[in-house]
């Protein structure tokens, strides 16, 4: 099957393969191809040329739909090819002139979201069973060396000239935007003399030399290149886990009714006070009858409650990112029925939990939850007699920031199964254990009273689920009183304060990711050195060389 490049759509964070302008996705039984050449007018602003197969962030969500749609349309693949469609580059980057005419949210935005697609893909190998080759046939740079990175094999052409490079030190002023530092060191373990010499040689590395540094695992002439990538495919493809696979399904588009100062989906509604600088992000429980199995579960395919919600909800984070950028509190709340909420908790953890669908259906909340984790704006969880903070929605009470529970009859919550440690956040942990780091037998005391069904007001404040418990005299007045202080603190500090409590515990490679790099790039973004009128990244081409300030700090 193959889906080559079409028209340009108005930028999305939906697309379909059939809408590709830059990436062709072609899948031959158990093994698939990526193939990168970027239309240089082609991508989120049809001015700015993107040059040397470099990328901007439409080219980052058509990469982002296909790993998804390899795990769902697909799950037969047990190994990809990510090359490029040009010669003699594979990839230079993330467009250095989209990043410096772009505004500080949108640069900090659009390398969360590219670390997060590289995540992904690792993710897809780890659980999903889908081994990724990268086949660099040409100059490897910067983001496009990043992408090589997420892969599991990296294989560069031998032909006197192609390099793998971070250049951005040297040349930008700016860090590797997308986990460069921390792979290089931390997945590849590449020795720490030799990765700061690499780090700062803009020219890069080739060859034996790129071998033997263990920055790639072959170097392979130009004439055997194809036939060894082929080879090498089909290895990684025999080798690939024993998970089970099955049919896929179509991820059909989800269209949400877009009006000002509200988004609706089929699951999800966000409400949004631009005055006030508020969002209410509601979720809805399943309606009608839910599948028993993973057979009934595929049925539905991806109109499942499972799968759509999930989805939607992803949107709605992804739409707050870039399209309100001002919006700093989000109020999460959930409605309906908690018995069948809590019933897909109970299918995705149950008996058949391990076929594909019920997995991959898992696995999507998780990453789901996980762009929460990563998103930074307040998240205030509010839980009155309409909740619905059961299954797989129990988790985004514990992704908050902090909990506001009314003390009333009928008020409810309902932790099952997946919140055992079936959705890990970055760090590795349920957000139940990080919430209880100090004393993890309180994270299963809560799991453990759910299983005895849903658990009232006063319960789950004794069980540590409430910041603030109050009754129906003082709930709203504590709520208001939170809102509109939460809305006047500095949202600089607010995001720096939030990533260093949700990124608690074990330090994983994520967490380096998104509590180190990105707090680092974030900052380096707005300096001077940087961005400033004699700044590396805002001279980068032209012939007048940066000025620094030299004080370090």
């Amino acid at each position: 099957m193959d889906t080559p490049a079409s028209a340009a759509p108005k930028l999305s964070f939906e697309t379909h393969p059939s809408r590709y302008r830059h990436w062709t996705l072609s899948v031959d039984g158990e093994t698939a191809r990526l193939t990168m050449k970027v239309q240089p007018f082609g991508g989120h602003d049809s001015e700015l040329e993107l040059k040397s197969n470099s990328y901007d962030l439409a080219v980052d969500i058509e990469l982002a739909d296909a790993v998804q749609r390899l795990r769902f349309s697909h799950p037969q693949v047990k190994a990809v090819v990510i090359t490029s469609g040009h010669d003699k580059i594979f990839c230079a980057g993330a467009n250095i002139y989209m990043l410096a005419s772009s505004t500080h949210p949108f640069k900090v935005n659009f390398c969360k979201y590219t670390n997060e697609t590289r995540l992904y893909i690792e993710e897809a190998s780890a659980q999903s069973g889908i081994k990724f080759l990268a086949a660099c046939n040409g100059a490897t740079a910067g983001g496009g060396y990043e992408l090589a990175l997420a892969c599991d094999d990296i294989v560069l052409v031998d032909d006197g000239s192609s390099t793998v490079s971070l250049p951005e030190v040297p040349l930008l002023g700016v860090l590797p935007g997308t986990g460069g530092l921390t792979r290089v060191v931390d997945k590849r373990k590449v020795r720490r003399d030799l990765a700061d010499a690499f780090s700062t040689l803009a020219e890069g590395v080739k060859g034996k030399r790129a071998v033997e540094w263990g920055l790639v695992d072959a170097v392979v002439p130009r004439s055997k290149f194809a036939d060894t990538i082929q080879q090498r495919v089909k290895a990684l493809a025999a080798k690939a886990p024993d998970v089970a696979r099955g049919p896929g399904i179509e991820l059909d588009a989800l269209e949400p009714r877009v009006s000002p100062g509200r988004i609706e989906y089929r699951h999800v509604t966000i409400e949004l006070d631009a005055r006030e600088r508020i969002a209410t992000l509601t979720v809805r429980a399943p309606p009608g009858e839910l599948p028993k199995n993973a057979a009934e579960a595929l049925a539905k395919g991806p109109n499942g409650w499972g799968i759509r919600a999930a989805r939607e909800l992803d949107d709605a984070l992804l739409r707050l990112r870039f399209e309100h950028e001002t919006i700093g509190l989000v109020l999460l709340r959930t409605e309906g029925d908690r018995a069948k909420a809590h019933a897909v908790g109970e299918l995705l953890t149950g008996p058949d939990r391990d076929q594909w669908i019920l997995r991959e259906t898992r696995l999507l909340w998780q990453r789901v939850l996980r762009r929460l984790d990563a998103t930074a704006r307040s998240f205030f969880a509010v839980v009155d007699e309409k909740s619905c903070f059961a299954g797989p929605l129990f988790e985004l009470l514990v992704a908050a920031d902090r909990t506001y529970v009314l003390d009333a009859d009928g008020v409810q919550v309902w932790p099952g199964p997946l919140s055992d440690g079936a959705l890990p956040g970055w760090n590795g942990l349920s957000r139940l254990e990080t919430r209880f780091l100090a004393d993890p037998a309180r994270a299963k005391a809560v799991v453990a009273a759910g299983r005895e069904g849903p658990i009232d007001a006063e319960r789950a404040n004794q069980l540590g689920l409430a910041t603030t418990f109050a009754d129906d005299i003082d709930f709203e007045e504590e709520l208001r009183v939170a809102v509109e202080e939460r809305a006047s603190l500095s949202p600089d500090a607010l995001t720096g304060m939030e990533a260093s409590f949700r990124f608690a515990g074990p330090e994983t490679l994520a967490t380096k990711v998104f509590g180190r790099l990105s707090a680092w790039q974030n900052w380096i973004f707005i300096r001077p050195n940087a961005t400033g009128e004699t700044g590396a990244l805002t001279l980068y081409g032209k012939p007048e060389r940066p000025r620094f300030d030299w004080r370090r700090t």
